[in-house]
């Protein structure tokens, strides 16, 4: 049974740095599907969206366009967490962070309905 818990959120004055963690446990990082973890906000009166993606057989990452170049995903092997470092933070990058667990292959990386385990979800405020 997969487990994430988020950490780190915080609040971050514009033009500022921020790291995320998600802890993962009983994840298949061994697996050959093509299993994601990712990370979508969610801001207060909007739908979740996809923020970045990392497939953990091939080490493919994904963005939105919105953060591409900012934001980066990556996996610590040691401590099995993937961070979404966040740099150069936007008062448009407010929103709560979900860490977010695929297994099984398909579907695209941004559909929220694909990921069966969802963390609790961790608040990142930018003013």
């Amino acid at each position: 049974h997969v487990q994430l818990v988020e950490s780190g959120g915080a609040s971050v004055q514009p033009g500022g740095s921020l790291t995320l963690s998600c802890s993962v446990s009983g994840y298949p990082w061994s697996d050959t599907n093509s299993n994601a973890i990712a990370w979508f906000c969610q801001a207060q009166g909007r739908e979740r969206e996809g923020v970045a993606c990392l497939y953990t057989t091939s080490g493919s990452t994904y963005y939105s366009g919105s953060v591409k170049g900012r934001f980066t995903i990556s996996r610590d092997s040691a401590q099995n967490t993937v961070t979404l470092q966040m740099n150069s933070v936007k008062p448009e990058d407010t929103a709560t962070y979900y860490c977010a667990a695929h297994v099984g292959g398909g579907g695209t990386w941004h559909a929220a309905w694909l990921y069966q385990y969802w963390g609790q979800g961790t608040q990142v405020t930018v003013s």
